[in-house]
């Protein structure tokens, strides 16, 4: 089984960094929230981790 990635590891993030991020609103929703924790789609999270990339770069937000 290969390991779990979570926001953090897409974003280039702290776990505590993440848990702030993924509660904005143009983080992308979860696709399903479990017992253990909420499951989003890995390539809206790269989507969203690249845009982000691309504002800090250009110096905004």
């Amino acid at each position: 089984m290969p390991p779990s990635v979570g926001p953090a590891d897409y974003l280039g993030v702290s776990r505590q960094r993440a848990a702030i991020l993924v509660d904005r609103p143009d983080f992308p929703a979860p696709i399903e929230t479990l017992t253990v924790g909420r499951i989003w789609d890995a390539i809206e999270v790269r989507e969203y981790a690249a845009k982000r990339r691309e504002r800090n770069e250009g110096g905004a937000g």
